[in-house]
């Protein structure tokens, strides 16, 4: 099959599905998708809230105590704190009801989850581990969210087996970090982005085995260098004393300097190691993935985000996926499953269609919260005989009788839930960081909205008049309400005011960093800021006399020297 030119149902630009999508599709007895990629991104994170929490009493039986939840309180959903609902003291399929032919599936589902009890907090198995979120054995950390099996870790996001870091984002096996981004097994490394086997470090980019450098970009195998210029020890600890780290005044200047600094060297037109016929940005491991972002061990697919582990002959896959996946579609937080199709925070299972939060468990159509079990229709349990018998005249009767949006945007067997049905708002989900709409046009496009609490923090100090150096901060910084320096007048969802966490201050102290000056918010979108979009553009090497083309995820508009592969190689070597 050619080539075949679609126009999208969301955004109603045109796009492309290739003879090898058309194969992949048939391969699964799916549909072809109405939706372009990017969309289809966008409408499976709707589906997924990690940093919106807020406090509302728990309404399991018995159980009317203020719990932290990622569903806010006005909504009209049945929740429960995360420990009620993993025991035994429920069953899921009290909740189930036969499927109705007079209705859509779609509105059919809506309906179970208004009806069955939801998790308060996508946890597993943490420790001493407040206000986080899609989160798993955690030990000892605060507001950190799509994370698992760190330690003393604060107000960071994907990271993994980080220990005694602050403030770090698409991070794994690091030690003693701050604001680093996309940085692996690192130690005592700061302000960093795209580093990886260094230690004892601050404002890197794109580094590898260094040690003791400062402000330097695509260094290897370099020890005791200042924007990229070589000291010996003693040199290089003579002249680091010129900079002084704890004060926020130096810091602030290190950085214009360094930001400044790193757009004079080239960059390699994709962050990627050990891949094979792989496009996209931030990926290891990977051979024959298309569209991959942020990804490990991808084998055979398209369209992936935070895929990690193991992933093979899979499609639409996002938001925390990995761990032995094979023929998947359409997902997000899916871990050792195969054959799933349209579900997200689905665990150890196989022959799943459009299931959330079900585990150990096979055979199911548009079910919630089962555990180790089969043959499940909307929760309803049925005989294998049974379910079979109906799961062919349900997937023709989403055929017949689609599911149709307010914005007239129909849904058949074959697409993802409907957004509309999303128990988030879209300004609550990870969908507002990575694609970015303003409330007019979130409205516009048929989204929930959610306005923020109104906010009654009365700040007891005013970020301009924090102590410039950590060393001269008192430990009753901790009592005091801080004014975030945005004031509420950016659209990162800003706290307007914050506190330091006596954890959070000592850490600033014995790592040597000034006070942040903005509330964790600020702090999480500015991170953001220094990764690249999920998105790629087509574009030539800019060496002179270099025709090499490449997909890229750097905007031709963009101030970065962009190199081809070879190109980058012959330049960092």
């Amino acid at each position: 099959m050619n080539q075949e030119k679609k126009t999208c149902q969301n955004c109603r630009q045109d796009f492309h599905i290739e003879p090898e999508d058309f194969d992949f599709y048939k391969k699964i007895d799916v549909p072809p998708p109405t939706f372009c990629p990017e969309c289809r991104f966008a409408r499976r994170y709707v589906w997924r809230n990690e940093r919106s929490l807020y406090k509302r009493k728990c309404s399991a039986p018995g159980h009317s105590e203020e719990m932290v939840s990622m569903y806010s309180p006005e909504k009209d959903y049945v929740v429960y704190d995360d420990r009620f609902w993993w025991s035994d003291g429920w069953d899921p399929l009290e909740y189930g009801n036969e499927y109705d032919f007079s209705k859509s599936f779609f509105s059919q589902f809506a309906g179970l989850l208004h009806r069955i009890p939801l998790i308060g907090l996508s946890v597993t198995n943490n420790v001493n581990s407040s206000y986080c979120n899609v989160s798993a054995w955690d030990k000892g950390c605060y507001m950190i969210s799509a994370s698992g099996k760190n330690e003393n870790t604060f107000y960071s996001n994907r990271v993994a087996y980080t220990k005694d870091s602050c403030g770090v984002y698409i991070s794994d096996k690091n030690e003693g970090c701050g604001e680093c981004v996309s940085c692996t097994s690192c130690f005592r490394v700061f302000f960093s982005v795209q580093s990886r086997d260094c230690l004892e470090s601050r404002f890197l980019f794109d580094c590898a085995n260094c040690q003791h450098c400062f402000c330097c970009v695509g260094l290897r195998n370099k020890n005791y260098c200042i924007f990229n210029e070589q000291y010996s020890k003693e040199e290089y600890e003579k002249k680091i004393k010129e900079f002084d780290f704890g004060s926020f005044r130096s810091f602030t200047e290190a950085r214009g300097q360094f930001d400044s600094f790193s757009l004079k060297f080239p960059r390699k037109f994709a962050n990627t190691v050990n891949c094979v016929e792989t496009t996209g940005d931030n990926v290891k491991n990977s051979k024959n993935a298309k569209f991959c972002f942020d990804a490990s061990g991808v084998e055979d697919g398209k369209f992936f985000t935070w895929v990690y582990a193991t992933m093979k002959d899979s499609y639409d896959i996002g938001a925390g996926s990995g761990i032995d996946n094979e023929r998947l579609y359409e997902c997000w937080d899916t871990n050792q499953c195969s054959d799933a199709k349209f579900s997200g925070v689905v665990y150890g299972s196989h022959d799943i269609l459009y299931c959330w939060n079900c585990h150990g468990s096979s055979h199911l159509f548009g079910c919630y919260g089962l555990r180790n079990k089969q043959y499940c229709i909307l929760n309803k349990q049925y005989t294998k005989e049974e379910y079979e018998s109906l799961l062919p005249r349900i997937k023709q009767h989403m055929m017949d009788m689609p599911y149709i949006d307010q914005k007239g945007r129909e849904y058949q067997y074959g697409e993802f839930f409907p957004a509309e049905l999303s128990p988030f708002a879209y300004n609550e989900t990870i969908a507002q960081e990575y694609f970015p709409l303003t409330k007019e046009e979130a409205l516009s496009q048929g989204h929930a909205w959610r306005d923020p609490d109104t906010k009654d923090y009365v700040p007891t100090l005013l970020s301009d008049a924090l102590p410039d150096h950590i060393k001269d901060v008192p430990d009753s910084i901790t009592k005091e309400v801080i004014e975030c320096a945005h004031k509420g007048s950016c659209s990162h969802q800003c706290t307007t005011a914050f506190r330091i966490i006596p954890e959070e201050l000592s850490f600033y102290k014995r790592m040597n960093l000034p006070l942040p000056r903005l509330c964790p918010n600020c702090r999480h979108y500015e991170r953001l800021a220094q990764r690249n979009p999920l998105k790629l553009w087509h574009r030539q090497c800019m060496k002179e006399g270099c025709q090499n083309e490449f997909e890229t995820s750097y905007a031709p508009e963009r101030p970065e020297i962009i190199y081809c592969e070879s190109c980058y190689q012959k330049e960092v070597l």
